[in-house]
């Protein structure tokens, strides 16, 4: 995919199946957006083959957007007009749309059905565009950052919402900046930077890509004996953060157990393990603290200005 004479997408390569969710992270400039639009139908690509659902989401556009449903990062709306108002609007696109009531119940903003879209908050504007991305039970679902600005009551509902669509069968791509929520939510990540893939799968064989070694880290509460745990566990144990610890050594069961067994006879709870790097260490590892992109702007978005099939 070209811009003039930059290239902006080069040799992408990448699938996601049916009741799969899959995450397309990198910085900025790297080609999200443009890869996205590309398999939406919205951008032409200088080469390659581009299939949704068998089919060529350009030249083959109207049977594509009738089957899968599509989340702006921006407008899209009609600012004067309600949640109820724009999911009705939205629904007489569709042969068999879904009921508004539970649409909007799904999303949560039954509480906000008929505030103008102006006055949304914009964590609300996210579950409305949400919402119409799913209002005619599409097969693929395409989200560019859809937890932007979103409060973390939202999010949780979010990640309930592509929960339901991967146990239905629904085939989501998302886009996203955030590492944390990816985890949360992708069985698969492709990591772009420059336009090009630098590598994809899930978390764990994105740690052995990015050459993150096995370790152990746990949540808990702030402030515990981490000496004293070290010498419980015969290992170095540090507080990198509020809550977060950091045991050096390597993962077993037996280290584990005696982890659990330390924190029960203290009161404090085991909220979270790992025994592989972070998505983020990996991240980092492979994409560098200073990438870019490529350094020219995208044209203004096709998609922006048309949002029904």
């Amino acid at each position: 995919l070209r811009y003039g004479s930059t290239t902006a997408v080069d040799g992408v390569s990448l699938e996601a199946d049916a009741g799969e969710v899959v995450a397309v992270l990198g910085p900025n400039g790297a080609g999200k957006t443009s890869t996205i639009e590309t398999l939406e139908g919205y951008r032409t690509p200088a080469g390659g083959a581009v299939r949704v659902l068998g089919l060529d989401p350009r030249a083959e556009h109207r049977s594509v957007v009738s089957r899968v449903g599509v989340m702006l990062q921006h407008g899209g709306v009609y600012p004067m007009l309600g949640p109820r108002r724009v999911v009705e609007l939205f629904a007489g696109y569709y042969s068999a749309p879904e009921p508004t009531d539970a649409l909007l119940e799904l999303v949560g903003l039954r509480g906000v059905e008929r505030t103008p879209w102006r006055h949304l908050s914009g964590g609300e504007q996210q579950r409305l565009s949400l919402a119409l991305a799913l209002i005619g039970r599409p097969e693929v679902v395409f989200l560019d950052e859809p937890t932007a600005g979103v409060d973390p009551e939202g999010r949780i509902g979010l990640r309930s919402v592509i929960t339901g669509l991967r146990e239905r069968g629904t085939c989501v791509l998302l886009t996203t900046h955030e590492l944390a929520e990816a985890e949360k939510l992708a069985d698969r990540m492709v990591i772009l930077n420059a336009g090009r893939v630098l590598a994809q799968g899930t978390p764990a064989q994105l740690a052995e890509v990015g050459g993150g070694r096995p370790e152990v880290r746990f949540s808990s509460r702030a402030g515990l004996d981490t000496g004293e745990l070290a010498s419980a566990l015969g290992a170095g144990v540090a507080e990198y953060e509020g809550g977060s610890y950091r045991i050096d050594a390597v993962p077993s069961p037996r280290l584990t157990a005696a982890l659990a067994t330390w924190l029960e006879g203290r009161d404090a709870d085991l909220i979270e393990l790992r025994t592989t790097a972070s998505l983020e260490e990996t991240y980092l590892s492979l994409v560098g603290s200073d990438a870019h992109g490529p350094g020219t702007p995208e044209s203004p978005s096709p998609r922006r200005a048309r949002r029904s099939p």
